[in-house]
């Protein structure tokens, strides 16, 4: 069940009534978890750019696309290393800003993944 996501605004997502203050992951089964980007912290410096290790946590087996809510302003990008796995995994990338991001969430359809990154 893909969960509805009503609202972002900087600093939180809400997901089916539940605010979340923290940049969030949806799983197929519509489990919400909490972004591990220390992943990507660790790489780079940085939790807007999307390493390889964040991009192997993402992803999940079955995933036909993940959408990525890149923050309040589109700061978060992939790594070319995240890209070409996700690409090697058959997953299609919709990288856009939260807000925009959450309405493609809403219409999705199929098996999707998400990432959505509440500041920024």
């Amino acid at each position: 069940m893909k969960p509805n996501i009503e609202a972002t605004e900087f600093g939180s997502i809400i997901v089916e009534g539940v605010t979340f203050e923290k940049d969030v992951i949806i799983r197929l089964d519509g489990d919400v978890r909490k972004r591990k980007k220390k992943l990507s912290k660790k790489v780079y410096g940085t939790s807007h750019k999307i390493s390889l290790a964040e991009a192997k946590n993402v992803y999940e087996k079955g995933a036909e696309k993940l959408i990525i809510g890149s923050g309040q302003q589109g700061m978060v990008n992939l790594s070319k290393k995240a890209g070409e796995y996700f690409k090697k995994k058959e997953c299609d990338v919709e990288l856009m800003p939260t807000p925009e991001a959450i309405m493609k969430w809403n219409e999705a359809e199929g098996k999707v993944i998400g990432l959505f990154h509440i500041t920024c």
